[in-house]
């Protein structure tokens, strides 16, 4: 088992930066994968960034150039950097990690962006 505890949401104003945390604990040796997903109210929960084992990032277009992930191997934490935030960034943020057999979430984290 994993666990995933997230922090660092909350309210900024449009052009402004946030910068969430995921921690993990557990059986974090069989994680191959971390990153975050987001989910906006009536809207599916999409991928916005991930970082592989081996460093390997991937970005939804959306927030390419505005976005970055990064990870504290010693601390088995994620991080994304959230810069130029738009109002269209805001929605629940999920800590996602996975492993060879199982997929884990964290409990989300609100980011609201005003305009």
């Amino acid at each position: 088992q994993v666990q995933l505890v997230e922090s660092g949401g909350g309210l900024v104003q449009a052009g402004g930066s946030l910068r969430l945390s995921c921690a993990a604990s557990g059986n974090f040796f069989s994680i191959n994968s971390m990153g975050w997903y987001r989910q906006a109210p009536g809207n599916q929960r999409d991928l916005v960034a991930a970082i592989t084992r081996s460093g390997i990032t991937d970005f939804a277009d959306s927030v390419k150039g505005r976005f970055t992930i990064s990870r504290d191997t010693a601390k088995n934490t994620v991080y994304l950097q959230m810069n130029s935030l738009k109002p269209e960034d805001t929605a629940v943020y999920y800590c996602h990690a996975r492993s060879s057999f199982d997929d884990y979430w964290g409990q989300g984290t609100q980011v609201t962006v005003s305009s």
